[in-house]
């Protein structure tokens, strides 16, 4: 697709006349799709399969069962294949935010605090029996509607009556009053801390007594023993007093599965950490230097088992300090803007990211000029200094979608993994960008093409790679249980050679369940070009006996004859074939472009990204450069070698590279243009084997 020539930069064009009558930089597959934890939207490069599941997880638990997502399984298999960089991008639906580290308390004390409020119109009309109930902890405290004459409390003093007046009419003045009343009375020795006032006849509002956080969940609900819907709950109550908070921490990763904050058990064990959150720990503190050592452990470990996973030791609160906190351990945090249509990732924060796990979200009391001149430290800074203690992670938003049925052969188009097409959108958009994100193949495995919520959303994929070109995007085409007439129709809707379908689905072992499952084609065949990549070149066919075995594959999930094999092949859908000598092997490297050209192969697509790959990098060296005869010599005396290295390594058959005064004509460099011209002939694969058996009579000579 042609690239429009507005502002600087290099364009690379191809011109496909196939139609019948130094090294790139390294760079692998990308993967969509939800995972256990990790960033959500925010593409991250992972070099092993080791370090996938260090940051987006393998596998969870939900009644009792262990699932995991097609993203794992397709990670997995990338790497055993020899893939050396993965591009992951999580998706997941609803809001997701990070878990923040519990107080860090040091030795300064702070004053002021917040009470807990909270509001609530009421407007129902209360006919004798109905009730207002305030819920504090375990105990109810009950305000119930009555017509005269009012009955007197009962004896353990939670049971309220009151008159709702001549007009049986339930008003926040009237209810304000007799809870104030209970208050001033015999409420006044429980546990309620409560101050109630109404603005109007509708309008009642509570509020806490006293600043500080007990008061935070206290309810109260009006409605009827049938029907209680929760009116208000107290919230935003912050204690204020007590040692000071010296630092924040967030997660890096995202979701409730983040959130270790529990009573410690006996034996210093979390019953919510987990090896997919953390804690945090102050070893040592020494307020005269105002250094500290910080341990982030594993939130399933035991205080006297530690699995510590990063120290950062001697770090300090003073932003003067080349050790003060933020910059040791990072305070990057990526968030998801939006410029127009396109979506794109805001760095927030002064700091790289150091911490695999955590960023310093906020430095609450910082120690600048933590010395005097005579280089003692300040009295006032050295209660600043966080003491030695240890603490948990808490309230990230954010949960992983659990209903039984939605995964692997199961997946429907309105549940796939618990997520649908349009969950997907924001991360295709992120990676529109080819200059952030590098990538030469794509998948999103859990999206089916042929399924009316995934459809758009896998166009628009398809798009966005062909008007990047520099990838190919492998699609599914057919949920489990299609047939071959069903996956050839699905085909017809797509025409792309930017873009490759293989079909059936195949069951394997998952790696980190040990169930047997069927997964779609996409999920495997990036590991089928990095097998291809790492034993042979990107333009070789990923296919046949030597290049296209799918050794983890148990079996497809269903056998496909030579006819039916051939129905798909014809259609652009390549077939995954099953030999009894050979096991499962893909047996097609056709794109989805419907022309015949010589672009309707992989090979050839993936040839043509690997040279615009190598070329485009050496065009960048030309931009702003003279448009003179020594800068396109030296074009030309790099990429000639290139392309004669394809040549020997049987990319091409042959080439011829042009840049010089035919295509550089004056009025060419007039509008500040430098063209050139690179005519390939792509070697071709041998794909039908023809073997002519020629029986002969008795006393024949064979000629030499």
């Amino acid at each position: 697709m042609a690239e429009q020539i507005v502002s600087p930069g290099v364009f690379t064009r191809e011109n496909d006349q196939s139609f019948i009558t130094q090294q790139p930089v390294t760079v692998g597959a990308a993967i969509l799709g939800p995972t256990v934890k990790g960033p959500v939207e925010a593409p991250t490069v992972v070099t092993s399969y080791s370090e996938f599941k260090n940051k987006f997880g393998s596998y969870f638990v939900s009644n009792s069962q262990t699932y995991s997502f097609l993203t794992s399984i397709s990670a997995y298999n990338y790497f055993q294949n020899g893939g050396e960089s993965l591009l992951v991008t999580r998706v997941q639906s609803g809001s997701w935010t990070e878990a923040s580290s519990s107080q860090v308390s040091n030795n300064a004390t702070v004053t002021g605090g917040a009470e807990a409020t909270g509001s609530e119109t009421i407007s129902a009309v209360f006919a004798d029996g109905t009730e207002a109930r305030i819920t504090d902890g375990t105990k109810v405290y009950r305000f119930i509607a009555s017509g005269n004459p009012i009955p007197q409390d009962d004896v353990d003093g939670d049971l309220y009556f009151f008159s709702t007046g001549s007009t049986a009419t339930l008003t926040a003045t009237n209810l304000a009053a007799e809870i104030n009343k209970a208050l001033s009375g015999s409420l006044a020795s429980a546990s309620v801390d409560l101050v109630v006032a109404s603005t109007d006849t509708t309008t009642l509002i509570l509020s806490a007594s006293a600043v500080g956080t007990p008061s935070n969940g206290i309810t109260l609900a009006t409605g009827s023993a049938a029907d209680f819907s929760t009116q208000i709950t107290l919230e935003g109550g912050v204690n204020g007093t007590g040692n000071s908070n010296s630092f924040t921490l967030k997660t890096i990763s995202e979701g409730i599965i983040q959130n270790s904050e529990s009573t410690v058990a006996a034996d210093g064990s979390l019953p919510s950490g987990s090896a997919d959150n953390v804690r945090w720990e102050i070893t040592s503190a020494d307020s005269s230097s105002g250094v500290f050592t910080l341990n982030i452990r594993r939130g399933d470990d035991l205080t006297n088992e530690k699995t510590i996973l990063e120290t950062f030791a001697n770090i300090s609160l003073d932003p003067e300090q080349d050790n003060y906190i933020a910059k040791a351990i990072g305070d990057y945090r990526r968030v998801i803007a939006t410029d127009g249509t396109v979506s794109y990732l805001k760095v927030e924060g002064e700091y790289p990211n150091v911490s695999k796990y955590v960023y310093v979200a906020e430095v609450k009391t910082p120690t600048a000029g933590f010395f005097d001149n005579s280089g003692n430290a300040k009295a006032e800074l050295k209660t600043s200094i966080p003491i030695v203690q240890s603490g948990v992670f808490g309230g990230a938003t954010g949960t992983i979608l659990t209903g039984e049925g939605n995964y692997f052969d199961n997946i429907t188009s309105a549940d796939s993994q618990g997520l649908v097409g349009g969950n997907y959108d924001t991360a295709i958009s992120l990676l529109n960008n080819k200059d952030e994100y590098q990538y030469n193949v794509i998948t999103a495995p859990g999206l089916i093409h042929s399924l009316a919520n995934h459809t758009s959303t896998l166009n628009t994929l398809i798009t966005n790679t062909q008007n990047r070109g520099d990838a190919i995007a492998v699609v599914d085409i057919e949920d489990y249980g299609a047939t071959v007439s069903a996956a050839v129709t699905a085909a017809q809707n797509l025409n792309s050679s930017y873009a490759a379908a293989y079909w059936p689905w195949v069951q394997i072992q998952n790696p980190d369940t040990g169930k047997l499952n069927f997964v779609p084609a996409s999920t495997l065949i990036p590991g089928v070009y990095a097998f291809n990549d790492a034993n042979a070149e990107p333009w070789f066919a990923p296919a046949g006996i030597n290049r296209g075995g799918l050794d983890t594959v148990i079996r497809p999930e269903r056998k496909l004859t030579k006819s039916n094999r051939d129905t798909l092949y014809e259609a652009n859908v390549n077939p995954i074939a099953s030999f009894p000598a050979n096991g499962t092997v893909v047996f097609g490297q056709k794109t989805l472009q419907k022309k015949a050209s010589a672009l309707d192969r992989v090979n050839v697509r993936r040839l043509l990204i690997a040279l615009k790959s190598f070329i485009g990098q050496t065009a960048n060296n030309l931009v702003f450069e003279q448009n003179s005869a020594a800068t396109r010599n030296s074009f030309l005396a790099s990429v000639n070698p290139y392309l004669e290295s394809v040549q020997q390594r049987q990319g091409v058959y042959a080439f011829k590279v042009v840049m010089d005064d035919t295509n550089n004509t004056p009025d060419v460099v007039d509008r500040n243009q430098l063209v050139g011209q690179i005519f390939l002939q792509p070697t071709r694969t041998a794909e039908f084997i023809i073997l002519d058996f020629n029986v002969l009579p008795t006393g024949a000579e064979f000629s030499s």
